[in-house]
């Protein structure tokens, strides 16, 4: 093997090893947020815990990544899919980080009704459905993401909207239920807290699919409606 052919057998291990690093912290943070929402729906310590134990295993491939990424597109200087793989992996590692700390958010305030039967099955009913929904679309983004399956990326993206109208709807359940009765206010607030935090990542996790199109095709798919808007600012006359 020539100098040339030596060199470029590194870098495409350099980029295997990147790609297997990405495929290991997405699939930590996958079981985050399913122990996170088992932690709260069925007030589960050993989940919540998990989550914490987990989450030392993705700040560590999070440091590891960020120096591989980096220092690979400071010595390689990579091109075309090369260059946008590296650059997805910076951006893909934020969005990872971001995942596993919203479930550590819902793991650390999730057992707090053990002893209240009621308390506990509302939670399930108002919370059970967009948890289901987050869990999906996580699921298949990171499955889009390890396949390089762009069709079931663009499947994927819109299911963020039906996650943005279930919060929608159950934050305006809860706004309801706190007006109509004081002593829900500590639980309606709790619940929406929890709610908010898996909305983010259902944002997250369309990141991703969107990182996928960019990834497979080059195209940058994140604000699909910006031909729209005019091309330069509109002066305002007083």
């Amino acid at each position: 093997m020539n100098t040339n052919q030596h060199l470029s057998q590194r870098f495409d291990d350099e980029l295997e090893n990147i790609r297997n690093h990405l495929i290991l912290m997405g699939s930590l943070i996958e079981t985050q947020v399913d122990h996170a929402v088992q932690a709260l729906l069925q007030q589960n310590k050993q989940c919540a815990r998990d989550v914490f134990w987990l989450s030392q295993e993705v700040k560590s491939l999070e440091t590891q990544l960020d120096g591989m990424s980096v220092g690979t597109l400071a010595l390689r200087q990579p091109v075309a899919g090369d260059l946008r793989l590296l650059i997805v992996t910076i951006k893909l590692v934020t969005d990872f980080a971001r995942i596993s700390s919203e479930a550590e958010y819902i793991a650390a305030h999730a057992v707090g009704f053990t002893n209240n039967v009621d308390l506990v099955s509302r939670l399930c009913t108002d919370i059970s459905p967009m948890g289901e929904q987050v869990k999906n679309i996580l699921h298949n983004a990171l499955d889009a993401f390890v396949r390089m399956d762009v069709a079931k990326a663009n499947e994927a993206i819109p299911n963020d909207r039906r996650v943005d109208h279930e919060f929608d709807k159950l934050s305006r359940q809860l706004l309801s239920r706190m007006q109509d009765d004081i002593r829900h206010v500590r639980y309606c607030l709790s619940a929406m807290r929890h709610a908010r935090a898996l909305e983010r990542i259902g944002d997250h996790a369309k990141n991703i699919c969107e990182y996928v199109v960019y990834l497979v095709n080059g195209q940058d798919v994140r604000h699909p409606h910006h031909e729209q808007l005019p091309s330069s600012p509109q002066t305002s006359e007083f």
